[in-house]
């Protein structure tokens, strides 16, 4: 991937030449264990919020796992996109053809990012949602996933086929990821179907599946295997290739871009099968409508283009494609060795005072998982997880999670019916965020049980 400069406004730009994106900001890696500095430069940094004591704070961002903050490098990628904003695909004008250049290079920045084959199809969606519900939308046939899914990835498949019959088949999760595994290939050896679809991460637990691991077993089984990477690709290395995936969907606002843009990437031929998701210019190649007017209807012919453009229909999200694509390079120049260290330090500091606390519990799914993105979901004894949020909030300017996260099969399952509190950081993240943490928890907890 090229280092970038943005074009300068009076550049001419051929059509088919790529638009490199901006560097992204200088990082330091991580050495002193005592002292750990945020990786990043961050959009909102040093925002400060009032708590309940009158005092002003900066304000310690710990809810990433929803949204995670831009970087500063993709804030300026678009920032400066902006004066050269213009119509996407089919405009003759100069800077139509600048918009259309780097909306079309996002994709092969994407690609390149998830190590995607070169004849992946990469669709710019909504985010990890609508991109899910694309590839529901495309896919014939049984789809089987595990009962601990982000709803994004269970009720999706769980809309009945075109005939009406139900094709999602739920394994239950089991209580270590070897017998997990063991029970997705007994329901896959025992019936064919087309697809399994697997969350990598979990946005409660931050637990990790070996994503290798399970699509050799969805492929020795016949089927195709898709892996909501919403939790992952901030964090970790991913291969398409290497991990043998079919399909990967992430969202950018979990990658430090803004929200409104996602992806679907992966094999192009069930697209290509598929009638368009939305139906509208773009998606279109060519349309007529039968020469004595009146309603549309039979006579009405439509050729449908193949490709991402087939899913695509309406003016497309130039800004959030590119956005994407800028934080993917930012990802790649910092180097996931320092992003992995980086969170493997900050993962110790807090399950290590977290540890120490009476009355929290760290929730997990399974027993034998050695492998976490930065996420720690836990529960306050005596405290209800809004409860235990706002404290945090107002008396120490702490921004957490609390409910049940888009995931109430799984917090049912856990024993946590009514919910817990979810801690999650990232780039932008530095000890002292996860200190005031843990010291307002053993604040509330004192309280608690006073």
């Amino acid at each position: 991937m090229t280092a970038v400069l943005s074009v300068p406004f009076n550049t001419p730009v051929p059509f088919n030449t790529p638009v490199p994106f901006n560097t992204p900001a200088p990082h330091t890696p991580v050495v002193d264990t005592e002292t750990i500095p945020p990786l990043a430069q961050v959009v909102g940094a040093d925002e400060c919020v009032p708590c309940s004591t009158g005092e002003t704070v900066r304000y310690a961002n710990l809810d990433y796992a929803a949204s995670a903050p831009a970087l500063a490098a993709v804030a300026q990628t678009v920032t400066s996109s902006l004066s050269q904003y213009a119509s996407v695909h089919r405009g003759a004008g100069h800077l139509s053809q600048v918009t259309t250049a780097r909306y079309e290079q996002a994709r092969e920045v994407i690609r390149g990012f998830v190590r995607a084959r070169a004849d992946d199809a990469v669709v710019f969606t909504r985010g990890t949602t609508d991109a899910i519900n694309l590839a529901a939308h495309a896919t014939r046939g049984d789809v089987v996933v595990l009962d601990i899914e982000h709803h994004a990835n269970l009720l999706p498949w769980c809309a009945p086929d075109r005939d009406g019959s139900s094709r999602v088949r739920v394994v239950r999760a089991c209580a270590t990821i070897d017998d997990t595994l063991a029970a997705l290939e007994a329901e896959l050896a025992a019936a064919p179907a087309a697809l399994l679809a697997v969350t990598a991460a979990s946005n409660v637990t931050g637990e990790v599946l070996p994503i290798g691991r399970l699509a050799s077993i969805a492929h020795r089984n016949g089927a195709r295997i898709l892996i909501d990477a919403a939790q992952l690709v901030a964090h970790r290395r991913v291969s398409m290739v290497g991990h043998g995936i079919d399909y990967l969907v992430f969202s950018g606002h979990k990658l430090y871009a803004p929200f409104g843009a996602g992806v679907l990437i992966g094999r192009p031929d069930w697209l290509d099968a598929a009638e368009p998701y939305l139906a509208g210019g773009g998606a279109s190649a060519s349309v007529s409508v039968g020469a004595t007017g009146g309603d549309i209807g039979g006579d009405t012919a439509i050729e449908w283009h193949a490709g991402p453009a087939r899913h695509e229909a309406g003016s497309p999200n130039v800004l959030g494609a590119v956005s994407i694509a800028a934080a993917c390079d930012a990802l790649d120049a910092i180097g996931f060795e320092h992003i992995g260290l980086h969170e493997e330090l900050l993962r110790a500091r807090l399950d290590d005072g977290l540890a120490t606390i009476d009355g929290v519990t760290e929730l997990r799914i399974f027993e034998d998982s050695t492998d976490r993105v930065g996420i720690a979901g836990f529960d306050v004894d005596g405290c209800t997880p809004r409860a235990a949020a706002v404290f945090l909030s107002e008396s120490a300017g702490i921004g957490v999670r609390d409910g049940k996260f888009c995931a109430h099969p799984l917090l049912n399952r856990l024993g946590y019916p009514d919910g817990a509190v979810r801690a999650s950081f990232g780039l932008g993240t530095g000890s002292g965020d996860i200190d005031r943490l843990v010291g307002a928890l053993a604040r509330l907890t004192t309280r608690a049980r006073t």
